[in-house]
């Protein structure tokens, strides 16, 4: 299985990049790039440092690390630079991606067999990571709640999420000329977002263009502003990592700063607890209110160093969930009404998201929880091979196939599981 892995990753690596999946995605993918990392990383660790290097090589100047860069011109990708037109050298998107790097960085810092390039590489992507940690506290946390918002629900990477749902209700689409979708010619419609979600995406598109993608503005001039809890436990679990990164290079202030970041993001992450959902739930800033939709951001919110009294909370809820599925963890809960077994991040299971919440559980102690997510990534791909997403009840494969992080993700659980046999 982890021949065919690394075979996977090799035939989407462009040299100094990977794209996901041939076809589907043709170009860099900001959080696909750091968590691909993590599996080159076990067979070529120069190349692992090659990916996070050239994604920051790309990093705006006021911090933000785009979502997207198109390195090179493809039609089969929509929308692509001449839509967002964001004036770069080499385009990129104008939005950003839940900031894996930083605990990425640390993974394959500590664990380097080549320690000499370890703390070269790591010692230049110190400060960089840290700039776009401090952009969001800045740029996305405009009156300092200790919470940063997204303000497009692709930046969360849970791009059609039922936690979206009401609030991307508010999003006009007067404006938005015919779409030209291209995911729709690679996978099944009925497994991606429908035109009316895609209608909004682009419509929130052109008005932060219409704002010449100014940052300090953006926030603000969205009306779609939430505060998702498992991309703030992404955020703060990467400030946590990167302040241990800092402290074994003697970046003492890189890592009292990082430290303080996380620290006050942990606190604040406690007012998005729900004692009746069992689990965190997003916040609908633009209204002032808590988005009642049992979703797998509040679960993936337990990659960060939450309570362990959280944790335990977290690992029981994992544990009902399983009995009304085969594999876990759906990204929405299969006893909710707008559950939607096949349809993108509205119930599959995701390898990704499945690997950072049993990093987190294991991390907390619930390592019978955390065993048992790794367990039924690897009976995803012995069933259904390396897709980007699966059916939560029968492993049916879905959106692009040969997919390089699910390859990535499952050298890591495999070394994990030989580690701890050992």
């Amino acid at each position: 299985m982890k021949t065919r892995a690394i075979a996977v990753m090799r035939n989407n690596d462009r040299g100094h990049y990977t794209v996901p999946t041939h076809g589907l995605y043709p170009f860099q993918w900001n959080w696909d790039s750091a968590l691909s990392a993590l599996g080159f990383a076990h067979f070529d660790e120069p190349r692992a440092w090659t990916e996070i290097t050239t994604l920051f090589a790309h990093q705006w100047d006021d911090g933000m690390v785009p979502h997207i860069i198109f390195h090179q011109e493809d039609d089969g990708y929509y929308p692509g630079p001449d839509v967002w037109q964001t004036g770069r050298a080499t385009p990129t998107s104008g939005i950003t991606q839940p900031p894996v790097a930083g605990f990425a960085v640390r993974r394959i810092f500590e664990r380097a067999k080549d320690s000499a390039l370890a703390r070269e590489k790591a010692k230049a992507l110190l400060p960089k990571i840290h700039a776009w940690h401090q952009w969001f506290y800045t740029m996305r946390d405009p009156q300092k709640t200790g919470l940063v918002a997204i303000i497009h629900p692709w930046e969360s990477g849970r791009d059609n999420a039922v936690d979206w749902d009401e609030a991307f209700a508010r999003i006009p689409t007067d404006g938005v000329g015919p779409l030209n979708r291209r995911d729709t010619s690679h996978a099944n419609p009925e497994h991606r977002p429908t035109d009316e979600q895609y209608k909004r995406y682009i419509w929130l598109v052109q008005r932060f263009r219409s704002l010449g993608w100014d940052n300090s503005k953006l926030h603000d001039a969205s009306p779609f502003q939430v505060v998702d809890p498992g991309f703030n436990g992404i955020l703060i679990r990467s400030c946590a990592d990167l302040a241990m990164v800092a402290t074994a290079l003697g970046e003492t202030e890189i890592a009292t700063q990082s430290r303080a970041l996380a620290d006050r993001g942990l606190a604040a992450l406690e007012t998005l607890w729900s004692a009746d959902h069992a689990q965190y739930l997003c916040w609908d800033r633009a209204i002032g209110t808590a988005i009642d939709s049992p979703s797998i951001g509040g679960l993936l919110a337990s990659f960060a160093p939450i309570p362990p009294q959280r944790a335990a909370t977290i690992s029981t809820r994992i544990n009902a969930i399983a009995e009304t599925c085969a594999y876990v963890v759906p990204s929405h809960d299969p006893t909710h009404p707008a559950f939607d077994a096949l349809r993108y991040w509205r119930g599959p299971v995701w390898l990704i998201v499945n690997f950072m919440i049993a990093n987190g559980l294991q991390n907390a102690g619930q390592t019978g929880t955390s065993e048992r997510v790794m367990q039924d990534c690897i009976r995803l791909i012995d069933e259904s091979g390396f897709a980007e997403y699966y059916g939560p009840h029968d492993a049916e494969p879905c959106g692009g196939d040969q997919f390089t992080w699910t390859a990535a993700m499952v050298i890591e659980i495999l070394n994990i599981q030989r580690a701890k046999a050992a």
